[in-house]
């Protein structure tokens, strides 16, 4: 049966609204097949072990996410879940299927269940993919859940790999992003994402949960003659990705140029936006092109209206060198670490900022009506190496659940202390799941919490929970 929902809506105004349904994917086969000389073709950082990433970590988030978007779904069957995986496997009868904690996987097979989608997608597939023809007919003749299987993971069955797999369909956020009631698809970067995106389309354009948002879903163009462009650099490409995108007050979008997304992509999308009357202003935030930060969202994400967790080193202003030297006056200005940030609004000249702090408490204020201090969480405390180490496993890359709920990686403990210090209940997600289960705890009237996940597989893959979800629905912040 087509999973569907006369209630579901698309509707985020902000990072921080409570999460009413958002799309995930769960980690398939695809994930136990990258090979080490592959792995940073296809964006990981190292290889990873399925098992212990599905059952000792990932699984977790899966059920917690339940507890607060679908609670009939998990409780009083907390137990037998822990005992038989099925509820977790999209192919499988016992699945939870939840309308609120949406498995990609799911509505791609639904969508295969229609003739017609299923032969243009199997071709679209086969064209990018290289295919043989024979191949092609018969996929066209294969089942729709073992064809979404099969989509996504590239094996026909355990042993018979056909194409790439495409571990990065974890970090759903960078397919696209919720922008008020209209979805922004994605251009990515990476041959390795190219995939993705085209199972995307497809599950927006046709799955019937999303039928009433048809008109609202924007795809980004290519500039106009593209393909006249000399060279294949990304400087020269139209490039946009999820965790470069930032919907922080129903007027205001944040978009990050970065080793992911090009000025170009930046500038197509803020077009779209404004020709679609979608949001007022976007301020574009350009980071260093490097693979440690990768999207803004490695960098900074929030917490509460009045809260943020970010990276020191990229959020503040380089102080003037006293007495600076040789070396230092006639250094390449362009090969220093840089933030540069412009604000874009409809009608008025572009504004700038210093800073991305100077920029997020402009945020709090002006667009989230916070007349306080604004706080700054720092990665690694802002200590030295810890900053950076622990940057490096998605400590400025957490979800809120809900404002002032968040969750993250269990691993930054120096990030963790600094939580603390701002009077935040730190506390791991197997107990969490205990006190929900047994009403000790319930999931609506949290507060100032840090919810720890088990992550030594999954850090390996460099994007936290913030990266693997794409919300679809929040409530609007008060």
């Amino acid at each position: 049966m087509t999973l569907n929902d006369k209630d579901f809506r698309i509707d985020v105004t902000s990072e921080i609204g409570s999460l009413r349904a958002v799309l995930i994917h769960s980690p398939d086969s695809g994930l136990g097949k990258v090979v080490p000389s592959k792995a940073q073709d296809w964006l990981f950082e190292d290889i990873v072990h399925l098992d212990t990433l599905r059952k000792k970590e990932y699984d977790y988030y899966i059920k917690l996410l339940l507890y607060f978007l679908d609670p009939d779904k998990i409780k009083g069957k907390l137990a037998a879940v822990d005992s038989d995986r099925s509820f977790f496997k999209p192919d499988n009868k016992d699945f939870h299927a939840s309308t609120k904690v949406l498995e990609l996987q799911t509505l791609l097979s639904d969508i295969l269940q229609e003739n017609d989608i299923r032969k243009k997608l199997v071709a679209s597939v086969c064209a990018i993919e290289g295919c043989s023809y024979r191949l092609q007919t018969e996929l066209i003749d294969t089942d729709p859940i073992n064809l979404a299987k099969i989509f996504i993971s590239g094996a026909l069955n355990d042993d018979e790999m056909i194409f790439a797999p495409i571990p990065n369909l974890i970090f759903s956020r960078d397919i696209g992003i919720a922008i008020n009631n209209y979805v922004l698809l994605n251009k990515p970067a990476k041959k390795a994402r190219f995939r993705e995106t085209l199972l995307m389309r497809y599950i927006f354009f046709n799955h019937p949960l999303f039928a009433k948002f048809r008109e609202n879903i924007l795809e980004i163009p290519e500039t106009v003659h593209h393909f006249l462009r000399p060279g294949e650099d990304n400087e020269q490409k139209t490039t946009l990705e999820g965790g470069d995108v930032m919907m922080v007050s129903p007027d205001h979008l944040i978009i990050g140029c970065s080793e992911r997304t090009s000025t170009s992509g930046a500038d197509e999308a803020i077009k779209l936006l404004f020709e679609n009357n979608v949001v007022k202003k976007v301020t574009v935030v350009k980071i260093p092109n490097k693979r440690d930060y990768m999207h803004i969202d490695t960098v900074f994400t929030q917490v509460r209206r009045d809260m943020w967790v970010v990276l020191h080193s990229l959020a503040v202003a380089e102080k003037p060198e006293k007495e600076a030297g040789p070396a230092a006056w006639f250094a390449d200005k362009k090969s220093k670490e840089k933030t540069e940030i412009v604000q874009f609004r409809q009608g008025k000249k572009p504004k700038t900022f210093d800073n991305i702090e100077e920029l997020l408490t402009d945020i709090s204020h002006k667009d989230l009506g916070y007349e306080g201090e604004v706080k700054f969480i720092y990665s690694g405390n802002n200590t030295f190496p810890f900053d950076a180490r622990e940057q490096w496993t998605d400590s400025c890359n957490l979800l809120a659940v809900k404002e002032g709920v968040v969750l993250g990686y269990d691993r930054n403990d120096k990030t963790v202390e600094a939580f603390k210090e701002q009077g935040f209940d730190i506390i791991p997600v197997a107990e969490l799941l205990q006190k929900f289960e047994h009403d000790e705890l319930d999931p609506q009237s949290l507060t100032n919490m840090l919810v720890l996940i088990p992550s030594a597989e999954l850090s390996r893959a460099r994007g936290g929970f913030h990266c693997m979800s794409m919300p679809l629905w929040r409530e609007a912040i008060g």
